[in-house]
This record gives structure tokens, C-alpha cells and sequence, in this order.
């Protein structure tokens, strides 16, 4: 079988291509950019940016395809308010309806597609199943949401489109928000946390990111949405105190007003001086933890990595670079 994978070349992509390759498949790795990756030993790389439906139309889609959708706009890096719509709705939104309108004139059915637990907005039930209620605090959620709805009316037309909606994703090669935080205990500063850092933080590794992708593959594509998220996440102060231990830093934890951290935020953003976006600060003191138990029920999805771990891992990446024991890792596209 044939798998080709839109934005392929990105975080996601450049470890989902490889597993598909070492099982005996077939890769087409779709993108704007073409990074000096090893796999393209045995991958086909196609220039494609998905605003463009004659760009997808070249790409040569054939029914018997295995599609997957991983091109995206990202809250890094971020972006004032006015700009917000413009820079995530052409690829996040218009760019998946190229996609599956292309899938759609060649008869090919099946699609695997990434959008986001930032779909839910704050949290209404704990934990959050997939079905907690929809409500984006912003245009990068809405962009997403909106791909839910599209895939919800192409499944009534006979596609077969599975949804995955995770935590923020970490893992080689993307630091993100996170790079600010690791600043601060390098630099032995107090590490503010939005409110009192009892409440859990939950992320998703690449590694099972992709592994997901491909199980769905393997369960004949479900008409599903799924969660994905980390096991037993723990408070935000215990990881970021093992962080602190771990990295020798004479960093403090320092917990905040939530509501009044939350106002100044929202203050800067409407001055055009965001600091974080308001996506991420408003559930920043909430119990934002996915349950995840519907993939390992129907697609034999368990994630592997625990949260402390990748964190370290990424602070320990993000040492070796600076102290340059490791050669930079090439920045993974947004799209």
C-alpha cells in the first residue's frame, strides 16, 4: 500500500515515516521543505504547500491510498491577535479541505488527521473524554475544530477519516514555550507557575504520536476521534521541582494568582505584546487531562513515555546544544 502523508516532513511526520517504512509500506512524503532526513533513502519526497490544490493535484493521489493530514499552523511561534486568523485558518482549515476534496476526485476514502485538544477550551468535565463539550478560547482551536466538522459532513459522503486530538507534543527537535522555562533554570530565576501548580500537566510524546497514526492504519481507519495524552500526569509543581532538581538549578517555584497572572496576560495581549497565547494561559491552572483509554479500547494505542521523562529529555537536548555536545537538530517545519 501506498501512504502519503501531508506535511510529512514535519514533527510528526519525519518519525511516522519511518515506522511505515520498516513495515514493508510504500511512503510519500508530501511538504514544503525537504530536510536531510535518512529515510528519504527509501521515501518519495513531492513539494507541496496544501493552500494550493494544484500543488495537492500533483501530488497524483489514487484511490487505493492511505492519506494522512499532519500540516499545520502552530501557537509557536506566536502571533498577535489581529493576525491570528490569517495565519492559522489558510492551513490548518483550507488546507485540509484541498486535501480531502483532492481525496474525493480520486475516490480515495481513507484519512488519518491531527487536530488538537485546544478544540475543548476550559474544562467543564475531568477527565476530558471525547465527548467534553467544544468550545476553542482561540483562532488556532477554532481552525481545528472547524476540520472536525468538515470531516464530520465528508464521513456522511462514505470517508472513512480517523481524528486524534493531543496534548502539546513533545519530543526531539521542538522546545517551543518550553525553551523560555529552561532559560529561567538555567538562569537560577524563579519559575512563576499560573496559579499553585497542583493541578496536573499532561503531554504526548512524538513517538507515540506517531505510533497512533499508524494503528489507526492497522484498524481500517475508524469514523473515530482520540484522545492523546501521557498516563497519570503529574502536578505541574512536582514536574517542574524534579526538572529543577534534575538540572542542579537554584531555581524556586513560585506559584501565582491565577485570575490576576490570567488578566495581566490577557492585558499584554490586547496591547500586541503577547507573552503566551491566550489559549494556553487560560486552561493553564485547570485539570486539562485527556482521558485516552478510547485508543488503547479500539486501536491497541498505550503511550510509553512519561511526562517526567520527556521533559528532561527535552531540557537535556536543550543543555547539549548549548554546550555544543550535539549537533543542532534541524528545526521541525510547522507545516
Amino acid at each position: 500500500m501506498r501512504h502519503i502523508i501531508f506535511g510529512g516532513d514535519g514533527f510528526v511526520g519525519r518519525h511516522l515515516a519511518p515506522k511505515l517504512i520498516t513495515d514493508g509500506e510504500e511512503v510519500v512524503v508530501a511538504d514544503i521543505v525537504k530536510s536531510d532526513l535518512a529515510h528519504y533513502r527509501n521515501a518519495r519526497f513531492v513539494h507541496c504547500d496544501v493552500t494550493d490544490p494544484a500543488a495537492i493535484a500533483a501530488v497524483g493521489i489514487k484511490a487505493d491510498d492511505m492519506v494522512y493530514n499532519l500540516s499545520a499552523k502552530m501557537l509557536s511561534p506566536l502571533q498577535v491577535r489581529a493576525k491570528r486568523h490569517d495565519f492559522f485558518f489558510p492551513v490548518n482549515y483550507y488546507g485540509t479541505e484541498n486535501i480531502i476534496k483532492a481525496m474525493d476526485h480520486a475516490a480515495a476514502p481513507r484519512l488519518v488527521h491531527y487536530t488538537t485538544d485546544m478544540i475543548y477550551g476550559h474544562t467543564v468535565t475531568h477527565p476530558m473524554t471525547e465527548e467534553h463539550p467544544v468550545a476553542p478560547l482561540g483562532e488556532y482551536g477554532w481552525s481545528k475544530q472547524k476540520t472536525e466538522e468538515l470531516a464530520a459532513e465528508w464521513r456522511t459522503r462514505g470517508m472513512n477519516i480517523s481524528l486524534f486530538r493531543p496534548r502539546l507534543i513533545i519530543g526531539p527537535g521542538r522546545l517551543g514555550i518550553l525553551e523560555k522555562l529552561f532559560k529561567l533554570i538555567d538562569w537560577n530565576l524563579p519559575v512563576p507557575m499560573i496559579g499553585s501548580g497542583k493541578n496536573p500537566y499532561q503531554f504526548i510524546s512524538v513517538f507515540d504520536c506517531a505510533e497512533a497514526a499508524r494503528l489507526a492504519w492497522k484498524a481500517g481507519v475508524p469514523n473515530e476521534a482520540y484522545n492523546l495524552g501521557s498516563l497519570n500526569p503529574p502536578p505541574v509543581r512536582k514536574l517542574l521541582g524534579d526538572l529543577v532538581k534534575h538540572a542542579g538549578s537554584k531555581s524556586i517555584l513560585l506559584p501565582t494568582p491565577g485570575w490576576a497572572v490570567k488578566r495581566t496576560l490577557d492585558l499584554l495581549d490586547l496591547m500586541n505584546m503577547p507573552i503566551m497565547d491566550p489559549e494556553q494561559y487560560l486552561i493553564a491552572d485547570e485539570e486539562c487531562v485527556l482521558d485516552v483509554s478510547k485508543g488503547g479500547r479500539q486501536l491497541g494505542w498505550v503511550p510509553q513515555y512519561r511526562d517526567e521523562d520527556m521533559l528532561i529529555a527535552a531540557y537535556k537536548e536543550y543543555r547539549a546544544k548549548k554546550d555544543g555536545l550535539a549537533a543542532s537538530t534541524q528545526h521541525a517545519p510547522a507545516e
